[in-house]
Parts: C-alpha cells; sequence; structure tokens
C-alpha cells in the first residue's frame, strides 16, 4: 500500500525584508502536493498590510497599495492559513525570508509559529546539490527546463506552483516521465505505465520456455583450440596420465 506523503509549495511576497522594521505579509500562495505531486488544491491570499508600499518593493511583484486596500488583513486568514498547512512538510525557496515573516505575522495575531522542523529550503539543498552554481528559482527552472516564461513579475502562487514543479526535479525528477502539468494527469500516466509494464511481463512469462538452441564449433575451430591447448599451454593436467 502506497504511502500518501502531504506536503506544501509555499511563497509569500511583502512589502520589504524584515518584519521588524515595520514591513508586512500582502501575499501568501501555497500549493498542496501529495507524493510530490501537485494536486491542484491551492490557497493563494492577498493581504491588506494597513501601510505604504515601497516602490522597490512594488517593481518585484507589482501589487499597488491601492489594490490591496480592500484585501483582508492578516488577522482574518490566518486561522484559514494554519488550517490548510497543518502540520505537513512546507517547501519554501530561501525559507529563512518567508519563515521570518509568516511567524512574525502569526505571533502579532498571537497564533502558533511555524516550526523549523516543518520546514525543507530548496535554496539551500540546492546549494549543497549543485555547489558554485545559481540556485536561484529562475536559474533552477532553467536547469530542470522548466517553462518559467509567465513570470515576469514574482507572484506568491505562481512561485509556489513553479517551487513544487522545480522541487520534484530537484529531489530526483519525475519517474517514467510523470509531469506536473496543469491537466493534473500525473496519475493517469502512472497508471498507463503500469499497465503496460504489466503487460509486458505477461508476454515475457508466456515465452519464459524456450527450447534450447544449439551452436555446435565447427571443424575449423575445433582444430584451431586443439592446436593452442596442445601447442601453447604447458604441463597442463590434461596432458598428464593421471591413471596411475
Amino acid at each position: 500500500m502506497t504511502v500518501m506523503e502531504r506536503e506544501i509549495s509555499l511563497d509569500t511576497e511583502t512589502t520589504g525584508f524584515k518584519p521588524q522594521e515595520g514591513h508586512r505579509l500582502v501575499e501568501i500562495g501555497c500549493v498542496e502536493m501529495i507524493n510530490r505531486v501537485a494536486t491542484g488544491n491551492n490557497f493563494h491570499v492577498y493581504i491588506n498590510p494597513k501601510r505604504d508600499m515601497p516602490i522597490e518593493a512594488f517593481n518585484v511583484h507589482g501589487l499597488s497599495e491601492q489594490f490591496l486596500s480592500d484585501k483582508p488583513l492578516f488577522k482574518d486568514v490566518a486561522d484559514d492559513f494554519l488550517k490548510f498547512i497543518g502540520n505537513d512538510k512546507l517547501v519554501i525557496h530561501n525559507a529563512d525570508f518567508d519563515i521570518r515573516f509568516l511567524n512574525a505575522e502569526l505571533t502579532w495575531v498571537k497564533k502558533r509559529e511555524i516550526k523549523p522542523s516543518q520546514v525543507f529550503c530548496t535554496l539551500k539543498y540546492a546549494r549543497k546539490k549543485f555547489p558554485g552554481s545559481p540556485a536561484t528559482l529562475d536559474a533552477l527552472c532553467k536547469r530542470f527546463g522548466i517553462d518559467n516564461s509567465e513570470r515576469t513579475l514574482h507572484g506568491a502562487l505562481l512561485d509556489a506552483e513553479l517551487l513544487a514543479e522545480m522541487y520534484l526535479e530537484l529531489m530526483g525528477g519525475s519517474q517514467v516521465s510523470l509531469s506536473l502539468d496543469k491537466s493534473n494527469n500525473a496519475s493517469e500516466k502512472s497508471d498507463d505505465v503500469n499497465e503496460n509494464i504489466t503487460s509486458l511481463l505477461k508476454r515475457i512469462s508466456k515465452n519464459e520456455k524456450r527450447e534450447p538452441r544449439d551452436f555446435p564449433a565447427s571443424d575449423q575451430e575445433l582444430e584451431e583450440h586443439h592446436k593452442f591447448v596442445t601447442n601453447q599451454i604447458k604441463s597442463s593436467l590434461w596432458q598428464h596420465d593421471n591413471s596411475k
């Protein structure tokens, strides 16, 4: 029986780099994976940070103060977020950044923090696996041939979707060409592959009893063999009389 492992690919967008300097979350995107395959069950929310949007941050994700002004506050989505992630592994690229903001926001609304043991950082893992090579999300998508052409700006849900696909490849790649496409047909492909393997094994089993085939040596080969063992190999056992 296959064990079903649930993991969550997660990304956030913020107003800046440090929550202790007054910066806040503005977007959370989560993608559910079962056995490292995206299920299509996602969590996505924009958040009103109740502050201005620095131009540097706007240039990264394109989320303006006006766009976010009617979005919910973090305290209004915190319970739904925690319910979605549960205690399952969180797969995050540059996890220190996202967890710093998430735990700050959770602390401010008196909710449980995310423990380090729940988090897997793909950035740290990629740097160990490919030392000296670029390890940004874009660089890893290029390495694994993942189409990220829609990523003109950072977006939490889009980045979480790309991360889910990259994570699969980073951890060893899809088996027998399973893919994370938007039609979510990876399980169907897996069933087709299993059927093909089963059919092949049945055909092999039907033909496993084969008549023995004889490949006798020619007269010339026998003569060459005789010359070799009598002239080239000295003091061989077969040149002695063992009857005495």
